[in-house]
């Protein structure tokens, strides 16, 4: 099969994002406004680009596998694992599905939560046509199509205008940690949808995949991959 070929800094670019690599697992560092697999504005899904990259790089003459485990939103940055083989992504899929796999997030917030630290729990409703979610107000009946949405949250610190918090996923909700952490009255800089004063520069949101935990799926050994904060994050 016939990839593009890369441009130089395109090749180097990719290397110097790998986080982890072995003949099963590549991990890696996605940038706010890469897309993790193909939608409708026809760029091209980061899955893609990669499978480009590993074919340059190993001067691999077929089809190279990569598949997709879990996903992460256009605007979010950080940790996103990819499986090299077909027995890697069942296991990692299965993992994710029944809670193996955890991921920890950092959101920059245009508000210091109170309290510092705690669990929030509520049901979630997706609304399509926006591509939107909102929390079922206390005391309603949750809809059929409702979701539990369930996460760990802890402020960490600031610097003069946001604040860091640290946020362990209990549950993979659709745009849940942006919905959970608005209501709670933290919006996430750059987070517009979800009530963020302003845009970030490179329209992107201040949320990423810090550090996700897992068992290797065929060593069965303990991993945890992190992925450094984006550049943009001054003062953090």
């Amino acid at each position: 099969m016939e990839y593009r070929q890369l441009t130089p800094v395109e090749f180097e670019d990719l290397a110097g994002r790998i986080l982890y690599e072995d003949n099963h697992l590549l991990v890696f560092n996605k940038r706010p406004g890469e897309i993790t697999q193909g939608d409708k504005t026809g760029d091209e899904p980061l899955t893609e680009t990669l499978k480009a990259f590993i074919a340059q790089r190993d001067a691999k003459p077929g089809k190279v596998f990569l598949g997709l485990p879990h996903r992460l939103d256009r605007p979010v940055s950080g940790v996103c694992l990819l499986a090299k083989t077909s027995k890697a992504l069942e296991r990692l899929t299965a993992m994710f599905r029944d809670g193996g796999a955890r991921k920890t997030y950092w959101a920059l917030c245009c508000a210091r939560p109170e309290p510092p630290e705690g669990h929030l729990e509520e049901w979630i409703v997706r609304n399509e046509q926006q591509n939107k979610s909102y929390i079922v107000a206390p005391g309603a009946t949750p809809r059929k199509d409702a979701k539990l949405a369930r996460l760990d949250y802890r402020y960490l610190r600031s610097t003069d205008r946001y604040h860091l918090v640290e946020v362990d996923l209990l549950t993979g909700r659709h745009h849940q940690i942006r919905c959970q952490l608005a209501h709670l009255g933290c919006p996430i800089k750059g987070d517009l949808k979800y009530g963020a004063p302003r845009s970030n520069p490179d329209g992107g949101i201040c949320l990423h995949a810090r550090c996700i935990r897992f068992t290797h799926p065929v060593k069965k050994t303990g991993m945890e991959v992190s992925a450094p904060i984006p550049a943009s994050w001054k003062g953090i």
